[in-house]
């Protein structure tokens, strides 16, 4: 979870994969919702790799390991801001988020332990079940209190806040 407002809160869940396009073109449209729905709305972050990305299914773990750490955001962030770089190579880019995760501090032999831990990829695989038990078909799908948001434009999303927010 990114953010958190409280049980009582609605709660938007964006199952997103980290090498798409489309994720990193609404990542910052996503950080000003979050900014503008502060404190009243919880927002979620779930992994949906998709098998097109031939290194998102190394982002993810690398968010999570990061995540152990309390870092998840500052990795998030460093992902989306950097895709371009990493996302256009066709070698292994496990490397280059080890580099980001030095860059940022973090411990690396715990984020080595974390990369090369099974329960690392179980977390991910509930979250790409999940995404498909919601009909997920791909990413960035949002989900707001368990409905998936059929979205043609921002508007769709802020206007399902809203209501979300109105029924509380």
């Amino acid at each position: 979870m990114l953010d958190a407002a409280g049980p009582e809160a609605p709660t938007l869940v964006e199952f997103l994969d980290f090498e798409c396009p489309s994720c990193a073109t609404l990542h910052p449209t996503v950080t000003a919702l979050r900014a503008q729905y502060e404190g009243k709305i919880n927002f979620v972050v779930r992994h949906f790799p998709l098998p097109g990305h031939s290194h998102a299914m190394d982002a993810a773990p690398a968010a999570e390991a990061a995540g152990q750490q309390g870092r998840f955001e500052d990795m998030y962030l460093e992902l989306f801001e950097n895709q371009k770089a990493w996302s256009a190579r066709t070698e292994s880019q496990s490397g280059t988020f080890r580099g980001y995760a030095d860059e940022l501090g973090l411990d690396l032999v715990a984020y080595d332990a974390a990369i090369a831990d099974p329960a690392t990829l179980e977390r991910i695989r509930v979250d790409i079940d999940d995404a498909q038990r919601v009909g997920a078909q791909g990413t960035p799908t949002f989900v707001l209190d368990g409905e998936v948001l059929q979205l043609e434009k921002l508007s769709d999303l802020t206007d399902a806040l809203d209501r979300a927010l109105a029924r509380q």
